[in-house]
């Protein structure tokens, strides 16, 4: 699908921000568009985590972001927490799918509610009432039955619950090689090529 219309990618505090901060270098350098939104929460994990102090204004955080993956200005659009003009809040947006990664579970208890308290909620709902590839990728353990209900929940009104639990059998050499299989996983689910990892019996 590269090429196609933008890919949406939300980060939440949960930690875990290295699959978010590798799966949008890898759209990016598929050719694809990224609209990037992040909670304050994903801020205090990016630096962290991360060593990344990203802005709380968005024009900012672009450009921050644009300096650590070169070469991709013109397909990485950030937006703010309560930008209710930008196309992530409506369904006649172009955007054909979102990834929430990594994914609180307060984040995902509000999209289980159908909540739309921050762009970031509203974007995901929008997903899921236009009938457009939702997935959220949680990162937390153990899982309380109020957790587990949510994603039934999600699961059943058709987004994908795609938990940061990394395989092994391809045996990486260090936390990108883990970072990648999730990544993978993600790609796969919106039908992007890669060669993060080698497939099962290939």
């Amino acid at each position: 699908m590269s090429g196609a219309r933008p890919v949406v990618v939300a980060w939440t505090g949960a930690s875990g921000m290295i699959y978010g901060l590798r799966l949008v270098q890898c759209l990016l350098e598929a050719g694809e568009e990224v609209w990037l939104l992040y909670s304050r929460a994903a801020q205090v994990v990016l630096a962290m985590e991360n060593d990344l102090e990203l802005p709380g204004q968005a024009e900012a955080a672009a450009e921050v972001l644009r300096g650590r993956w070169a070469g991709a200005p013109g397909r990485l659009r950030v937006f703010g927490r309560e930008q209710w003009s930008a196309p992530v809040a409506s369904g006649s947006a172009r955007a054909r799918a979102m990834v929430i990664c990594p994914c609180t579970t307060g984040t995902l208890a509000a999209v289980a509610a159908g909540q739309s308290d921050s762009l970031l909620e509203r974007a995901a709902d929008v997903m899921l009432k236009e009938g457009r590839r939702l997935i959220l990728v949680p990162r937390e353990t153990p899982l309380s039955v109020i957790h587990l209900e949510n994603m039934l929940r999600l699961a059943r009104a058709g987004a994908v619950i795609l938990p940061a639990n990394p395989g092994f059998y391809h045996r990486p050499a260090g936390l990108e090689g883990l970072a990648d299989f999730i990544v993978a996983r993600i790609l796969d689910q919106l039908e992007i090529a890669h060669d993060l990892v080698p497939r099962w019996g290939e």
